[in-house]
């Protein structure tokens, strides 16, 4: 009979964050019930109104997707666990279940005079889960949960890419402070920059 995968408890809880997390993002993209409408006109003036929200979740979707997928790919890699890759990722999974409060911000606020402060938050957050990584890779690494060689060295790379991205969103938070909007779009051609490579590979 297989040893039971010690991991199980704890992929299923971080699963059903993530779930959550997704879920949070929508909520407070709605037209609010106490608005009329005498035309479709006007109900489409009044969606084009909210399309920075739907902007800002379509983005932390697939951030928090990828998130996932690479959290998916990491517990692939490991056969055992220890107390401080249980923290490392507990702190990980923190970071995830913040994005909805800076989506909310963005999409809010990302075409107003205000737009710095949800900007700054957004990036520091995406920063801040690069350190994440780095905790969890190096819980991994330094507690002997590799399954493999090759798992060893994918873990390593998982480490150099948290770095990374702790770096680059890291200025692009401080940068932001006199360019939020132009910051905003470097963060989404970021982000599809990390689907090509997640799907690159895959395929590789």
């Amino acid at each position: 009979m297989a040893a039971s995968n010690p991991n199980t408890r704890l992929e299923a809880f971080c699963d059903g964050v993530f779930a959550i997390a997704l879920t949070l993002l929508i909520i407070d993209i709605k037209i609010p019930s106490t608005v009329e409408f005498s035309s479709s006109t006007e109900l489409w003036l009044a969606i084009k109104h909210i399309m920075p929200s739907i902007f800002a979740f379509i983005l932390s979707f697939f951030i928090i997707f990828i998130t996932w997928v690479n959290h998916h790919n990491a517990f692939k890699m490991i056969d055992k666990s220890s107390v401080s890759f249980i923290y490392a990722n507990g702190f990980l999974l923190l970071t995830v279940v913040f994005i909805p409060f800076p989506t909310s911000l963005v999409g809010e606020y990302i075409l107003s005079d205000h737009s710095t402060p949800a900007v700054f938050l957004y990036t520091s957050i995406i920063a801040i889960q690069g350190i994440a990584w780095v905790l969890l890779s190096a819980a991994s690494l330094k507690n002997d949960l590799a399954k493999s060689e090759k798992a060893i060295i994918q873990i390593k790379n998982n480490r150099k890419n948290g770095y990374f991205t702790f770096i680059v969103y890291s200025l692009l938070a401080i940068i932001s402070f006199w360019f939020p909007q132009i910051i905003a779009i470097i963060t989404t051609l970021t982000l599809i920059f990390w689907l090509y490579y997640g799907i690159k590979m895959k395929h590789e």
